[in-house]
């Protein structure tokens, strides 16, 4: 059976969009497109359509596989775009590389691809972005400075990838998740954490650290089930020489899953208002 041609492909999809927006007036869509009313998806639509008319008419599809990275295509084409965001999940054929993203860009969604690797210029123009979401990828190296220029950025995840060490991560960040790597201690740098003052979820269970990592003040949730931990002490989470210091917003701390028991370390856990999960005997 032979692939739809990309107008057929286009025409379901803007009908599927029509029916997104049946009865609901001019009121505003919920999820993860925020701002998106009836009148901003007709006109993405139009945009759309002019785009499609716009490409050479066949009377069969061309048999040449189309790739994120080498076509010349627009993303639109390949993805969906809708009002800052775009969704490039399972893309077929393979997505290989972070694709062109409109200027615009602030919510990224490239899930479940085949993208190996994040350099410095795939989002050096895009400085809109507040959330990026590479979850299911084949992602083992980032370049340092790939999201260096990102200073709207809040939420960044990267689970269920192959990565072995963590890149320079951008000061506002709220929520990181790195589960599912294979990241050990020596490829997460002593600071890496230590300037995101706003970082409240830290995610980086199902990887290979042996150490707890330096944890910010402000962060309330931080999973680090099913590594390689084997000790804690008391500058883990509290200091040594303040006896009283405290730190009441970290609420909930997974060390399950690690060759620790906790019951040996009972000083460490002094500063906290809750005891980490684990192990206790």
């Amino acid at each position: 059976m032979k692939p739809l041609s990309l107008p057929c492909v286009a025409l379901l999809l803007m009908l599927g969009l029509s029916g997104a927006w049946t009865g609901l007036g001019s009121r505003p869509v919920t999820g993860s497109a925020p701002g998106l009313t009836q009148q901003s998806g007709l006109n993405m639509r139009r945009s759309y359509s002019r785009a499609v008319r716009a490409l050479p008419v066949a009377d069969e599809p061309d048999d040449t596989a189309l790739t994120a990275e080498g076509s010349d295509l627009p993303t639109c084409l390949l993805c969906v775009c809708l009002t800052g965001s775009v969704y490039c999940e399972e893309v077929n054929p393979d997505m290989t590389a972070v694709p062109a993203l409109p200027k615009e860009t602030a919510y990224l969604y490239a899930r479940f691809n085949k993208i190996k690797r994040i350099g410095n210029k795939d989002f050096a123009d895009i400085l809109t972005l507040k959330r990026i979401d590479l979850t299911g990828n084949l992602i083992s190296e980032i370049e340092d400075g790939a999201f260096s220029k990102l200073s709207l950025l809040e939420e960044l995840t990267l689970a269920e990838n192959q990565l072995v060490k963590l890149p320079m991560l951008p000061g506002k960040l709220t929520n990181f998740n790195a589960n599912f790597n294979m990241l050990k201690t020596k490829g997460v740098k002593a600071n890496a954490f230590k300037k995101l003052t706003k970082l409240s979820y830290l995610y980086l269970s199902d990887n290979q650290l042996e150490a707890v990592p330096q944890i910010p003040e402000n962060v309330r949730t931080l999973h680090l089930q099913n590594n390689n931990i084997t000790d804690v002490s008391v500058d883990t989470f509290c200091r040594s020489n303040d006896t009283y210091y405290l730190r009441p917003r970290l609420t909930e701390i997974r060390l399950d899953g690690n060759p620790l028991v906790l019951s040996k370390h009972p000083d460490t856990f002094t500063c906290l208002n809750v005891l980490p999960v684990g192990q206790y005997r």
